[in-house]
């Protein structure tokens, strides 16, 4: 059963259970049980979005407590993606072994001790300290993004109908807020540190008590061994590679607006700061909303016309912030950039999660191969604006969408899953 779906030929029990397999065995769960899964999912992405954005909305503060050139900072932002990249192949792994569940509290965990320990640091004055809570921080955030999307890929699969744009809409919510209780802490004079520390233990203390929600895992029978995970086996599949590359081109399209849209705004179009922000602004909340309305997308037309649709409205949003003749035509084109960005990622997921005892490996590998646009991004932008400027440089993007589109056909859902909805579109 995949995303998109209706509940019409999906087995059901006398009390209106859904019946699902999970590694071989019919796992039954209430609806109510997987009604409250799906809330606890959206708690879980929320507070994700929540904890990223807090911090990072601070970071000329903890730049300036620490004492560093905007250089050595760079270098200690490093840590943070070293420490995600580095544990994102063994997040599936982790998943299969203990569930989506203990994962997710356990890289929220990890999080919150990353993040108190670069509050000790700023507090201190110490950036290895900072750095080193800030590589923690970066190996919790993989485990709980990985284990939170195997999670609301199988929440979707049951319910039937499209879900994950909704739950990644959530995480860009998230965002929001963080944003906002940074720039308001900043405004009413709230210590960095203090607010680091406070959005640490208000992480923990959520997540704890949603995972709680978190959908049942099947017991073994008695005698019986784990499964293997079967990790270096995922990374030989052509679909999932495939789809790890629908992933890295739409999250390179959105990874370079997050770091590049307002600067080439303020640079491109002679305004200022304000105007730039503005514009980011629009393509966050373009993205957001399309996010919120994805699903009805999806489950009218399918996942690979809409990454297909998708795909060409960045094209054009891109090449309005271009070629755009005014700023208001910018602002048009930024607006139809994060629409036409939003919901790669989120199907990605789903693509890769389609079969449930594979969905923990596959998700970790599609999101090893999707997050090296957040690494690459920002310095491969940044190299070409000094040759042709940042607007122009901002066109490689549409390199990324070409591959998107050559390869949106792999998230085509599975014969098996997908044969109740169509799984031809």
């Amino acid at each position: 059963m995949v995303a998109g779906a209706s509940d019409a030929g999906r087995p059901t029990g006398g009390n209106g259970e859904a019946a699902d397999v999970v590694t071989g065995r019919q796992d039954t769960v209430a609806r109510p049980t997987v009604e409250r899964a799906r809330i606890a999912v959206g708690i879980a992405f929320g507070v994700s979005g929540l904890a990223f954005a807090s911090w990072i909305s601070r970071t000329p503060a903890i730049r300036d407590a620490l004492e560093l050139t905007n250089a050595q900072f760079g270098l200690l932002l490093l840590c943070m993606s070293a420490g995600a990249v580095s544990a994102l192949p063994l997040s599936g792994p982790l998943v299969h072994a203990i569930g989506p569940r203990r994962t997710v509290l356990l890289g929220t965990s990890a999080v919150t001790v990353g993040m108190l320990a670069v509050a000790l640091g700023v507090t201190i004055g110490s950036p290895p300290l900072a750095g080193a809570g800030l590589f923690l921080t970066g190996t919790g955030v993989s485990s709980w993004d990985v284990a939170m999307n195997v999670e609301g890929a199988d929440v979707e699969r049951r319910l039937g109908r499209p879900l994950m744009p909704r739950f990644h809409a959530g995480f860009s919510l998230g965002t929001v807020s963080g944003a906002l209780a940074g720039a308001g802490c900043a405004w009413l004079g709230v210590p960095v540190d203090w607010q680091l520390a406070a959005t640490a233990l208000l992480a923990i203390a959520a997540v704890a008590t949603a995972v709680r929600m978190f959908l049942p895992v099947p017991a073994r029978e008695p005698g019986e061994s784990a499964p293997r995970s079967g990790v270096l086996r995922a990374w030989r599949e052509p679909r999932t590679l495939l789809i790890g590359l629908v992933v890295l081109a739409f999250a390179f399209t959105e990874g370079v607006a997050n770091d590049w849209l307002t600067l080439a705004v303020v640079d491109g179009y002679r305004v200022g700061d304000a105007v730039g922000a503005v514009a980011f602004g629009v393509f966050v909340a373009a993205m957001t909303g399309a996010r919120m309305v994805g699903g009805t997308a999806l489950a009218r037309w399918g996942r690979v016309p809409v990454l297909r649709a998708t795909a060409v409205l960045a094209v054009v949003g891109l090449t309005l912030v271009v070629f755009g003749p005014s700023l208001p035509w910018a602002m048009v084109g930024a607006l139809l950039w994060g629409t036409g960005a939003s919901l790669g990622f989120p199907v990605g997921m789903s693509a890769a999660a389609d079969q449930a005892d594979r969905a923990a490996v596959r998700v970790s590998v599609v999101s090893s191969i999707g997050y090296t646009a957040f690494l690459a991004g920002p310095p491969l932008v940044g190299f070409l604006a000094e040759q042709v400027g940042i607007l122009r440089s901002l066109l490689v993007v549409l390199g990324a969408l070409l591959i998107g589109l050559l390869v949106a056909g792999a998230a085509r859902p599975l014969p098996d899953d997908g044969a109740e909805n169509g799984a031809g579109r």
